[in-house]
């Protein structure tokens, strides 16, 4: 699978008509360079807090700060510019003098079973996502979350950029759960979250909720959101008095389960990546 990095690959029809030359990075004495605008051969490239990040050495936001204090050089020169884009391919990129590599991207669906937190790690102990993948997959971490008791779909990457558009409202990426709750909910209800309710100090953003099946002191609704607070359906149906017993986001962005078990994972295609990224581009725009 190629690298599906921060900038668009330029179409080919496009580069036919209009010249994007692969230039050098034009670093300069006070370690600046050029900015996103610039094109390499490949036509893909990073700003470099989201090399260093993808590195897997530590958050795009602590990665600002180690530029910023000088302790990372671009080509043997040190650089302090935010804004400053590399191509791992052709540019050197150290860290205190360690030479960082980006691995090669990968994309995990699973099922997460009820009882393990989508966490890298746990400090009392608990199962973690991590522990139903095989060692060779141990360095993804998870795009998003889903509540410890709570089972489905949740995606696991190396690629910071890909998490960060799955997960930002801004890009709506649509996901759907389950949910399982007590009494029986009235179409007055339905409305409610329909329109919008009040968790945490702020009204939640407009859902799509239908009745999927009742029971005698039940009900199964399917809720369709495209933002991710915390444990966000489960206070949404406790607002209106129904509160979960059992929760399970069953899609994302188009992605389902299929007939995958709990505890089962495989593989996002490249196309089904592409999808997604093309889906979140078109909802959020391009990022700054």
């Amino acid at each position: 699978m190629r690298e599906i990095e921060e900038t668009v690959k330029v179409p080919a029809k496009l580069a036919k008509n209009r010249a994007f030359p692969h230039q050098r990075l034009g670093i300069n004495s006070r370690g600046q360079g050029r900015r996103l605008s610039q094109y390499s051969e490949r036509g893909i490239c990073l700003r470099l807090s989201r090399f260093i990040a993808a590195a897997g050495v530590t958050s795009r936001r602590k990665a600002e700060t180690l530029i910023k204090q000088g302790r990372v050089k671009v080509n043997g020169q040190v650089v302090t510019e935010l804004g400053l884009v590399v191509d791992g391919n052709r540019d050197t990129v150290e860290l205190d003098g360690r030479r960082l590599k980006v691995e090669k991207p990968v994309y995990i669906l699973l099922y997460k079973p009820p009882g393990y937190l989508s966490t890298v790690t746990d400090t009392h102990g608990r199962p973690t996502v991590l522990d139903l993948l095989p060692g060779e997959n141990r360095r993804v971490y998870p795009v998003g979350r889903l509540d410890y008791d709570t089972e489905g779909l949740l995606l696991l990457s190396n690629d910071g950029n890909f998490a960060y558009l799955m997960t930002h409202p801004r890009h709506e990426i649509e996901k759907v759960y389950e949910a399982l709750v007590e009494g029986r909910v009235e179409r007055a209800d339905v409305n409610r979250l329909k329109a919008g309710v009040v968790i945490d100090g702020r009204k939640t953003a407009p859902a799509s909720v239908r009745i999927l099946q009742r029971y005698e002191n039940r009900t199964l609704l399917e809720i369709r959101i495209h933002e991710g607070r915390k444990r966000q359906v489960r206070k949404m149906c406790a607002v209106v008095g129904h509160p979960v017993v059992k929760l399970k986001r069953s899609a994302l962005g188009g992605l389902t389960l299929g007939g995958l078990k709990p505890g089962d994972y495989r593989y996002l295609s490249e196309q089904e990546v592409e999808s997604l990224l093309a889906a979140a581009m078109e909802h959020g725009g391009r990022r700054k």
